[in-house]
Protein backbone atom coordinates (compact mmCIF):
# COMPACT_ATOMS: atom_id res chain seq x y z
CA UNK A 1 0.00 0.00 0.00
CA UNK A 2 1.63 3.38 -0.84
CA UNK A 3 2.30 5.81 1.86
CA UNK A 4 -0.77 8.71 0.49
CA UNK A 5 -3.40 5.47 0.98
CA UNK A 6 -3.17 5.36 4.61
CA UNK A 7 -2.31 9.04 5.25
CA UNK A 8 -5.42 11.28 6.72
CA UNK A 9 -6.75 13.59 4.52
CA UNK A 10 -6.93 17.62 5.76
CA UNK A 11 -10.34 17.03 3.40
CA UNK A 12 -13.36 17.55 5.99
CA UNK A 13 -11.18 19.42 8.20
CA UNK A 14 -12.06 23.25 9.41
CA UNK A 15 -10.57 26.39 8.33
CA UNK A 16 -9.22 27.25 11.45
CA UNK A 17 -7.51 23.50 11.80
CA UNK A 18 -5.80 23.38 8.67
CA UNK A 19 -4.24 27.48 9.12
CA UNK A 20 -3.41 26.14 12.63
CA UNK A 21 -1.54 22.74 10.83
CA UNK A 22 -0.05 25.07 7.96
CA UNK A 23 1.11 27.51 10.89
CA UNK A 24 2.65 24.73 13.18
CA UNK A 25 4.35 23.08 10.32
CA UNK A 26 2.12 19.81 10.68
CA UNK A 27 1.11 19.93 6.70
CA UNK A 28 2.12 22.83 3.66
CA UNK A 29 -0.24 24.73 1.98
CA UNK A 30 0.53 22.64 -0.84
CA UNK A 31 -0.46 19.78 0.57
CA UNK A 32 -4.12 20.89 1.57
CA UNK A 33 -4.50 22.16 -1.63
CA UNK A 34 -3.63 18.67 -3.23
CA UNK A 35 -6.10 16.95 -0.71
CA UNK A 36 -8.77 19.33 -1.97
CA UNK A 37 -8.25 19.30 -5.77
CA UNK A 38 -8.32 15.44 -5.59
CA UNK A 39 -11.86 15.78 -3.50
CA UNK A 40 -13.06 18.05 -6.65
CA UNK A 41 -11.96 15.56 -8.88
CA UNK A 42 -13.96 12.77 -7.42
CA UNK A 43 -17.18 14.62 -6.18
CA UNK A 44 -17.99 17.79 -8.31
CA UNK A 45 -19.22 15.89 -11.17
CA UNK A 46 -22.46 15.11 -9.40
CA UNK A 47 -22.70 19.13 -8.00
CA UNK A 48 -21.47 21.32 -10.45
CA UNK A 49 -20.46 23.41 -7.57
CA UNK A 50 -17.61 25.28 -9.64
CA UNK A 51 -17.09 27.39 -12.90
CA UNK A 52 -13.50 27.31 -12.75
CA UNK A 53 -10.91 25.19 -10.52
CA UNK A 54 -7.78 27.21 -10.64
CA UNK A 55 -5.51 23.89 -10.75
CA UNK A 56 -1.99 25.23 -11.21
CA UNK A 57 -2.45 29.20 -10.77
CA UNK A 58 -4.05 27.73 -6.90
CA UNK A 59 -1.25 25.70 -6.72
CA UNK A 60 1.50 28.39 -7.14
CA UNK A 61 -0.46 30.29 -4.51
CA UNK A 62 -0.31 27.78 -2.11
CA UNK A 63 3.43 27.42 -3.14
CA UNK A 64 4.02 31.33 -2.24
CA UNK A 65 2.21 30.44 1.55
CA UNK A 66 4.75 27.96 2.21
CA UNK A 67 7.52 30.31 1.18
CA UNK A 68 6.71 32.86 3.83
CA UNK A 69 8.77 32.96 6.64
CA UNK A 70 6.06 34.38 9.35
CA UNK A 71 2.78 32.43 9.36
CA UNK A 72 1.88 33.58 12.76
CA UNK A 73 -0.03 36.46 11.54
CA UNK A 74 -2.22 34.45 8.70
CA UNK A 75 -5.67 33.25 10.31
CA UNK A 76 -6.32 31.61 6.90
CA UNK A 77 -2.83 30.32 6.36
CA UNK A 78 -3.14 27.98 3.23
CA UNK A 79 -6.85 27.37 3.49
CA UNK A 80 -8.45 26.56 0.56
CA UNK A 81 -11.24 29.02 -0.25
CA UNK A 82 -13.81 29.55 -3.38
CA UNK A 83 -15.10 32.62 -4.19
CA UNK A 84 -18.55 33.60 -6.01
CA UNK A 85 -18.16 34.32 -9.67
CA UNK A 86 -19.55 37.61 -9.70
CA UNK A 87 -16.59 38.82 -7.90
CA UNK A 88 -13.53 39.84 -9.60
CA UNK A 89 -10.84 37.45 -9.09
CA UNK A 90 -6.89 38.77 -10.86
CA UNK A 91 -6.49 36.74 -14.14
CA UNK A 92 -10.30 35.46 -14.70
CA UNK A 93 -13.05 36.28 -16.44
CA UNK A 94 -16.11 37.39 -13.77
CA UNK A 95 -18.89 35.08 -14.81
CA UNK A 96 -21.53 36.34 -13.12
CA UNK A 97 -24.20 33.56 -13.63
CA UNK A 98 -24.10 32.79 -17.46
CA UNK A 99 -21.86 33.51 -20.28
CA UNK A 100 -24.17 36.31 -21.38
CA UNK A 101 -23.07 38.65 -18.75
CA UNK A 102 -19.36 37.31 -18.09
CA UNK A 103 -16.92 39.86 -18.22
CA UNK A 104 -12.95 40.17 -19.18
CA UNK A 105 -10.56 38.75 -17.29
CA UNK A 106 -9.95 41.14 -13.90
CA UNK A 107 -6.70 42.90 -13.88
CA UNK A 108 -7.32 42.57 -10.35
CA UNK A 109 -8.80 41.37 -7.53
CA UNK A 110 -11.89 42.73 -5.65
CA UNK A 111 -10.71 43.82 -1.83
CA UNK A 112 -12.62 40.98 -0.52
CA UNK A 113 -10.42 38.68 -2.50
CA UNK A 114 -7.52 40.93 -1.76
CA UNK A 115 -8.16 40.48 1.94
CA UNK A 116 -8.75 37.06 1.90
CA UNK A 117 -5.26 36.31 -0.05
CA UNK A 118 -3.44 38.56 2.55
CA UNK A 119 -5.08 36.43 5.41
CA UNK A 120 -2.83 33.52 3.63
CA UNK A 121 -6.18 31.57 1.96
CA UNK A 122 -5.49 29.91 -1.40
CA UNK A 123 -8.17 30.97 -4.23
CA UNK A 124 -9.04 27.73 -5.47
CA UNK A 125 -11.62 28.56 -8.07
CA UNK A 126 -14.75 30.33 -8.56
CA UNK A 127 -18.36 29.14 -7.52
CA UNK A 128 -21.65 28.76 -9.94
CA UNK A 129 -24.37 30.92 -9.35
CA UNK A 130 -27.97 31.85 -11.23
CA UNK A 131 -27.99 34.91 -14.27
CA UNK A 132 -27.10 38.07 -12.43
CA UNK A 133 -27.76 36.35 -9.09
CA UNK A 134 -31.02 36.89 -9.20
CA UNK A 135 -32.91 33.51 -8.26
CA UNK A 136 -32.58 31.19 -5.14
CA UNK A 137 -31.74 28.33 -7.28
CA UNK A 138 -28.50 28.11 -9.20
CA UNK A 139 -28.38 26.75 -12.57
CA UNK A 140 -27.88 27.95 -16.36
CA UNK A 141 -28.07 26.25 -19.84
CA UNK A 142 -24.14 24.15 -19.21
CA UNK A 143 -25.62 22.52 -15.57
CA UNK A 144 -27.54 22.46 -12.71
CA UNK A 145 -25.96 22.62 -9.21
CA UNK A 146 -27.29 20.33 -6.87
CA UNK A 147 -27.36 19.67 -3.26
CA UNK A 148 -25.27 17.28 -1.42
CA UNK A 149 -27.81 16.57 1.03
CA UNK A 150 -30.09 15.34 -1.91
CA UNK A 151 -28.99 15.81 -5.49
CA UNK A 152 -32.23 16.04 -6.45
CA UNK A 153 -33.01 19.43 -4.44
CA UNK A 154 -31.46 22.80 -5.16
CA UNK A 155 -28.65 24.14 -3.06
CA UNK A 156 -30.21 27.02 -3.37
CA UNK A 157 -29.22 30.81 -4.67
CA UNK A 158 -27.57 32.85 -5.76
CA UNK A 159 -24.43 31.65 -3.52
CA UNK A 160 -25.90 28.17 -4.39
CA UNK A 161 -22.67 26.77 -5.79
CA UNK A 162 -20.40 28.08 -2.61
CA UNK A 163 -22.78 26.17 -0.54
CA UNK A 164 -22.89 23.21 -2.52
CA UNK A 165 -19.17 23.20 -2.10
CA UNK A 166 -18.57 23.47 1.67
CA UNK A 167 -21.47 21.00 2.22
CA UNK A 168 -19.85 18.40 0.41
CA UNK A 169 -15.87 19.31 1.81
CA UNK A 170 -15.05 20.75 -1.42
CA UNK A 171 -13.47 23.79 0.45
CA UNK A 172 -13.74 24.35 4.53
CA UNK A 173 -15.27 28.06 3.61
CA UNK A 174 -16.30 29.68 0.87
CA UNK A 175 -17.35 33.27 -0.19
CA UNK A 176 -20.82 34.43 -1.25
CA UNK A 177 -22.74 37.70 -1.18
CA UNK A 178 -26.28 38.28 -0.81
CA UNK A 179 -28.47 40.82 -2.19
CA UNK A 180 -31.75 39.74 -1.06
CA UNK A 181 -30.83 36.20 0.98
CA UNK A 182 -28.05 34.91 -1.31
CA UNK A 183 -25.80 33.66 1.42
CA UNK A 184 -28.83 33.13 3.98
CA UNK A 185 -30.97 31.07 1.73
CA UNK A 186 -28.39 28.40 0.18
CA UNK A 187 -26.59 28.40 3.72
CA UNK A 188 -29.93 26.99 5.28
CA UNK A 189 -30.29 24.93 2.14
CA UNK A 190 -27.45 23.02 2.90
CA UNK A 191 -27.09 23.32 7.01
CA UNK A 192 -24.29 25.91 7.03
CA UNK A 193 -23.73 28.66 8.89
CA UNK A 194 -24.22 31.85 6.45
CA UNK A 195 -23.68 35.78 7.90
CA UNK A 196 -24.97 38.28 6.24
CA UNK A 197 -23.03 41.42 7.69
CA UNK A 198 -24.52 44.70 7.87
CA UNK A 199 -24.08 47.87 5.39
CA UNK A 200 -21.36 49.47 5.34
CA UNK A 201 -19.29 46.50 7.08
CA UNK A 202 -17.63 44.57 4.36
CA UNK A 203 -16.59 46.24 1.26
CA UNK A 204 -18.59 45.34 -1.49
CA UNK A 205 -18.26 47.23 -4.71
CA UNK A 206 -20.86 44.80 -6.77
CA UNK A 207 -22.57 45.15 -9.68
CA UNK A 208 -23.50 48.71 -11.10
CA UNK A 209 -25.13 49.90 -7.87
CA UNK A 210 -24.52 47.31 -4.91
CA UNK A 211 -27.92 46.47 -5.91
CA UNK A 212 -28.52 49.69 -4.62
CA UNK A 213 -27.05 49.20 -0.91
CA UNK A 214 -28.41 45.82 -0.90
CA UNK A 215 -25.64 43.38 -1.25
CA UNK A 216 -23.44 42.38 1.22
CA UNK A 217 -20.35 39.87 1.11
CA UNK A 218 -19.78 37.29 3.67
CA UNK A 219 -18.66 33.47 4.42
CA UNK A 220 -20.16 30.38 4.21
CA UNK A 221 -18.75 27.64 6.65
CA UNK A 222 -19.97 24.42 8.62
CA UNK A 223 -18.64 25.84 11.93
CA UNK A 224 -19.17 29.44 13.86
CA UNK A 225 -15.46 29.67 14.39
CA UNK A 226 -14.59 29.68 10.74
CA UNK A 227 -18.01 32.34 10.06
CA UNK A 228 -15.94 34.36 12.62
CA UNK A 229 -12.84 34.15 11.09
CA UNK A 230 -14.20 34.50 7.57
CA UNK A 231 -16.06 37.12 8.91
CA UNK A 232 -13.00 38.96 10.94
CA UNK A 233 -10.81 38.65 7.05
CA UNK A 234 -13.17 40.24 5.12
CA UNK A 235 -14.38 43.00 8.13
CA UNK A 236 -10.78 43.80 8.69
CA UNK A 237 -11.56 43.23 12.60
CA UNK A 238 -9.16 40.31 13.05
CA UNK A 239 -8.42 40.97 16.83
CA UNK A 240 -11.92 40.98 17.56
CA UNK A 241 -12.81 38.18 20.00
CA UNK A 242 -15.77 36.11 20.00
CA UNK A 243 -17.16 35.79 23.36
CA UNK A 244 -20.45 34.08 24.77
CA UNK A 245 -22.93 36.50 24.77
CA UNK A 246 -24.72 36.82 28.47
CA UNK A 247 -28.46 36.67 28.81
CA UNK A 248 -29.94 37.92 25.67
CA UNK A 249 -33.86 39.04 25.31
CA UNK A 250 -35.12 37.17 21.75
CA UNK A 251 -37.97 37.75 19.98
CA UNK A 252 -39.38 35.10 18.21
CA UNK A 253 -41.58 35.69 15.35
CA UNK A 254 -43.34 33.03 12.46
CA UNK A 255 -45.02 36.25 10.37
CA UNK A 256 -44.03 35.60 7.14
CA UNK A 257 -42.72 38.97 5.05
CA UNK A 258 -45.06 37.79 1.90
CA UNK A 259 -48.60 38.18 2.78
CA UNK A 260 -50.28 34.16 1.66
CA UNK A 261 -46.95 32.75 2.42
CA UNK A 262 -45.86 30.72 5.55
CA UNK A 263 -43.96 28.12 6.98
CA UNK A 264 -44.37 24.80 7.12
CA UNK A 265 -44.45 22.31 9.88
CA UNK A 266 -40.74 21.70 9.63
CA UNK A 267 -39.75 25.23 9.94
CA UNK A 268 -41.84 26.48 12.55
CA UNK A 269 -40.56 23.02 14.79
CA UNK A 270 -36.92 24.37 13.94
CA UNK A 271 -37.99 28.22 15.38
CA UNK A 272 -39.68 25.87 18.50
CA UNK A 273 -36.27 24.33 18.83
CA UNK A 274 -34.19 27.36 18.77
CA UNK A 275 -36.72 28.74 21.16
CA UNK A 276 -35.59 25.79 23.40
CA UNK A 277 -31.54 26.23 23.02
CA UNK A 278 -31.98 29.94 23.95
CA UNK A 279 -33.61 28.77 27.14
CA UNK A 280 -31.04 26.22 27.86
CA UNK A 281 -28.26 28.95 26.72
CA UNK A 282 -29.62 31.29 29.45
CA UNK A 283 -31.82 33.71 27.28
CA UNK A 284 -35.38 34.75 26.91
CA UNK A 285 -37.83 34.44 24.35
CA UNK A 286 -40.80 36.22 23.44
CA UNK A 287 -43.32 36.99 20.71
CA UNK A 288 -42.05 39.66 18.86
CA UNK A 289 -43.55 40.32 14.93
CA UNK A 290 -42.26 42.85 13.01
CA UNK A 291 -44.94 44.74 10.99
CA UNK A 292 -43.58 44.23 7.15
CA UNK A 293 -45.90 46.69 5.32
CA UNK A 294 -47.25 45.84 2.01
CA UNK A 295 -45.03 48.57 0.08
CA UNK A 296 -42.45 47.26 1.47
CA UNK A 297 -42.66 44.05 -0.49
CA UNK A 298 -43.60 45.96 -3.40
CA UNK A 299 -40.43 48.31 -3.22
CA UNK A 300 -38.20 45.45 -2.16
CA UNK A 301 -39.28 43.95 -5.46
CA UNK A 302 -38.87 46.82 -7.65
CA UNK A 303 -35.31 47.32 -6.05
CA UNK A 304 -34.70 44.04 -7.07
CA UNK A 305 -36.17 44.91 -10.69
CA UNK A 306 -33.72 47.85 -11.01
CA UNK A 307 -30.91 46.75 -9.46
CA UNK A 308 -30.69 43.81 -12.55
CA UNK A 309 -31.68 46.62 -15.42
CA UNK A 310 -28.37 48.94 -13.49
CA UNK A 311 -26.00 45.70 -13.98
CA UNK A 312 -27.13 44.87 -17.70
CA UNK A 313 -26.66 48.74 -18.61
CA UNK A 314 -23.19 48.69 -16.38
CA UNK A 315 -21.84 45.78 -18.79
CA UNK A 316 -23.05 47.00 -22.06
CA UNK A 317 -25.16 43.89 -22.41
CA UNK A 318 -27.80 43.57 -24.98
CA UNK A 319 -31.10 42.15 -23.28
CA UNK A 320 -32.03 40.08 -25.68
CA UNK A 321 -28.89 37.34 -25.13
CA UNK A 322 -30.15 36.79 -21.53
CA UNK A 323 -32.21 34.06 -20.09
CA UNK A 324 -35.57 34.62 -20.87
CA UNK A 325 -36.24 34.70 -17.17
CA UNK A 326 -33.64 37.77 -16.81
CA UNK A 327 -34.95 39.44 -20.26
CA UNK A 328 -38.30 39.88 -18.32
CA UNK A 329 -37.32 40.38 -15.03
CA UNK A 330 -34.58 43.25 -16.51
CA UNK A 331 -37.68 44.78 -18.47
CA UNK A 332 -39.23 45.18 -15.31
CA UNK A 333 -36.27 47.37 -13.52
CA UNK A 334 -36.14 49.41 -16.63
CA UNK A 335 -39.85 50.45 -16.41
CA UNK A 336 -39.89 50.38 -12.36
CA UNK A 337 -36.97 52.91 -12.54
CA UNK A 338 -38.38 54.76 -15.20
CA UNK A 339 -41.96 55.07 -12.97
CA UNK A 340 -39.80 56.39 -10.17
CA UNK A 341 -40.92 53.40 -8.01
CA UNK A 342 -37.15 52.66 -6.32
CA UNK A 343 -36.40 55.40 -4.10
CA UNK A 344 -33.81 55.45 -1.17
CA UNK A 345 -36.18 57.41 0.90
CA UNK A 346 -38.38 54.43 1.01
CA UNK A 347 -35.18 51.88 1.99
CA UNK A 348 -34.05 54.37 4.68
CA UNK A 349 -37.78 54.34 6.11
CA UNK A 350 -37.69 50.84 6.44
CA UNK A 351 -34.25 50.81 8.04
CA UNK A 352 -35.04 53.04 10.52
CA UNK A 353 -38.50 51.24 11.55
CA UNK A 354 -36.58 47.71 11.74
CA UNK A 355 -33.70 49.24 14.75
CA UNK A 356 -36.90 50.98 16.04
CA UNK A 357 -38.31 47.18 16.76
CA UNK A 358 -35.48 46.33 18.62
CA UNK A 359 -36.23 49.04 20.94
CA UNK A 360 -40.12 49.21 20.45
CA UNK A 361 -40.25 45.36 21.72
CA UNK A 362 -37.11 45.61 23.89
CA UNK A 363 -35.50 43.02 22.55
CA UNK A 364 -31.29 42.80 21.50
CA UNK A 365 -32.36 39.99 18.54
CA UNK A 366 -35.31 38.27 16.56
CA UNK A 367 -35.56 35.12 15.16
CA UNK A 368 -37.26 34.18 12.58
CA UNK A 369 -37.64 30.33 9.89
CA UNK A 370 -34.49 30.69 7.51
CA UNK A 371 -37.05 29.33 4.92
CA UNK A 372 -40.90 28.77 4.60
CA UNK A 373 -40.30 25.11 2.85
CA UNK A 374 -37.90 22.47 1.14
CA UNK A 375 -35.88 23.57 -1.04
CA UNK A 376 -37.38 23.03 -4.76
CA UNK A 377 -36.12 20.46 -6.92
CA UNK A 378 -33.20 20.78 -9.10
CA UNK A 379 -33.92 21.22 -12.42
CA UNK A 380 -33.53 23.58 -15.09
CA UNK A 381 -34.83 26.58 -13.93
CA UNK A 382 -33.25 28.85 -16.18
CA UNK A 383 -35.26 27.74 -18.68
CA UNK A 384 -38.60 28.06 -17.28
CA UNK A 385 -40.67 31.27 -17.36
CA UNK A 386 -40.21 34.48 -15.22
CA UNK A 387 -43.32 33.48 -13.68
CA UNK A 388 -42.78 29.91 -12.46
CA UNK A 389 -39.37 31.27 -11.22
CA UNK A 390 -40.64 33.71 -9.37
CA UNK A 391 -43.29 31.68 -7.41
CA UNK A 392 -40.78 29.14 -6.46
CA UNK A 393 -38.81 31.76 -4.78
CA UNK A 394 -40.74 33.48 -2.96
CA UNK A 395 -43.12 30.57 -1.92
CA UNK A 396 -39.80 28.91 -0.25
CA UNK A 397 -37.77 31.76 1.03
CA UNK A 398 -39.32 34.99 2.11
CA UNK A 399 -37.73 35.84 5.24
CA UNK A 400 -34.48 37.22 4.20
CA UNK A 401 -34.92 40.08 1.73
CA UNK A 402 -36.77 42.61 4.56
CA UNK A 403 -32.79 42.59 6.24
CA UNK A 404 -31.66 43.51 3.27
CA UNK A 405 -33.19 46.58 2.21
CA UNK A 406 -33.05 47.47 6.11
CA UNK A 407 -29.14 46.54 5.97
CA UNK A 408 -28.37 44.80 9.06
CA UNK A 409 -27.21 41.90 9.86
CA UNK A 410 -28.53 38.91 9.84
CA UNK A 411 -27.24 35.14 10.30
CA UNK A 412 -28.61 31.56 9.09
CA UNK A 413 -27.52 28.96 11.42
CA UNK A 414 -28.65 24.61 11.05
CA UNK A 415 -31.35 23.23 13.65
CA UNK A 416 -32.29 20.05 12.89
CA UNK A 417 -33.43 18.29 10.18
CA UNK A 418 -36.78 17.62 8.02
CA UNK A 419 -38.38 14.40 7.72
CA UNK A 420 -37.14 14.03 4.57
CA UNK A 421 -33.47 14.11 6.10
CA UNK A 422 -32.76 17.72 4.24
CA UNK A 423 -31.50 20.31 6.79
CA UNK A 424 -33.42 22.64 8.90
CA UNK A 425 -32.36 26.36 10.07
CA UNK A 426 -33.43 29.68 11.41
CA UNK A 427 -32.74 33.06 11.21
CA UNK A 428 -31.22 35.67 13.66
CA UNK A 429 -31.60 39.03 13.10
CA UNK A 430 -29.86 42.26 14.82
CA UNK A 431 -29.65 45.83 14.75
CA UNK A 432 -26.48 47.56 13.49
CA UNK A 433 -23.21 46.10 14.77
CA UNK A 434 -24.41 43.26 16.16
CA UNK A 435 -22.53 40.55 13.86
CA UNK A 436 -20.30 39.02 16.94
CA UNK A 437 -23.27 38.71 18.86
CA UNK A 438 -25.29 37.12 16.26
CA UNK A 439 -22.22 34.41 16.11
CA UNK A 440 -21.74 33.80 19.67
CA UNK A 441 -25.49 33.14 20.32
CA UNK A 442 -24.59 31.04 16.73
CA UNK A 443 -22.09 29.16 18.72
CA UNK A 444 -24.37 28.53 21.90
CA UNK A 445 -26.55 26.86 19.68
CA UNK A 446 -24.01 24.76 18.06
CA UNK A 447 -22.15 23.60 21.55
CA UNK A 448 -26.36 22.44 22.85
CA UNK A 449 -27.22 20.74 19.39
CA UNK A 450 -23.88 20.15 17.70
CA UNK A 451 -25.29 19.66 13.91
CA UNK A 452 -23.48 17.83 10.70
CA UNK A 453 -20.69 19.30 9.59
CA UNK A 454 -20.85 18.04 6.04
CA UNK A 455 -23.95 15.96 3.66
CA UNK A 456 -23.96 12.38 4.42
CA UNK A 457 -21.80 10.77 1.92
CA UNK A 458 -19.56 13.91 1.80
CA UNK A 459 -16.31 14.33 1.84
CA UNK A 460 -15.72 11.47 -0.65
CA UNK A 461 -12.53 10.58 0.09
CA UNK A 462 -10.43 8.22 2.28
CA UNK A 463 -11.20 7.28 5.84
CA UNK A 464 -10.67 10.12 8.22
CA UNK A 465 -9.21 13.18 8.51
CA UNK A 466 -6.64 15.32 10.83
CA UNK A 467 -9.70 16.63 12.71
CA UNK A 468 -7.79 16.32 16.08
CA UNK A 469 -4.69 18.88 14.58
Amino acid sequence: MAVQDIMPTWVGATAKQIARGVRRGDVSATQVLADHLDHIAKADADLAAFRTVRGGEAVTEAEKVDEQEDLANLPLAGVPVAVKENTPVAGMPTWNGSAAVRTTVAEADHEVVRRLRGAGAVILGVTRMPELGLWAATDDATAVTRNPWDLDRTPGGSSGGAAAAVAAGLVPIAHGNDGLGSIRIPAACCGLVGLKPGRGVVPCQLGAEDWFGLAEHGMLSTTVADAAVGFQVLAGRAQEKLVPPQRLRVGVSLRSPVRGVSPDAPNRDAVTAAGRLLAMAGHDTVPADPVYPTALGLQGIATWFAAAAADVRAAGVDRRSLQRRSRRHVAFGEWAWRRGYVREADRLAWRERSIGFFTDHSVDLLLTPALAAAPPPATNWSARSWQTNMLANIRYAPYAAPWNIAGLPALVVPVGRRPDGLPLAVQLVGPPGSELLLLGVAGQFEMEAPWPRHAPGYPRVGTGSPASA
